[in-house]
């Protein structure tokens, strides 16, 4: 099966969603959040810095779990800004 291309703003949440995590981290390790949600520290970088811009849904749960943000909030900052 053939993955469609990301569209730019699909590829700006996942920029934004990014951000957003790594900010929530702040000065805890990259390994020790990713180990609490149950991920390598590999899949948050990516996630973290936009190369994977469309993580599965229970990739940014957990995450969110470990780093104490809801998934309203996580909506909430990283939505699609309507035109």
């Amino acid at each position: 099966m053939v993955r469609t291309p990301l569209t730019p703003e699909e590829r700006e949440r996942g920029e934004q969603l990014g951000r957003l995590l790594r900010a929530a981290r702040g000065e805890r390790s990259m390994t020790a959040v990713a180990a609490q949600a149950g991920l390598s520290a590999e899949t948050l970088r990516k996630i973290e810095t936009g190369r994977a811009p469309t993580p599965a849904f229970f990739t940014v749960a957990a995450l969110a779990a470990a780093l104490g943000l809801s998934m309203d909030e996580l909506v909430g900052r990283c939505a699609p800004v309507p035109a």
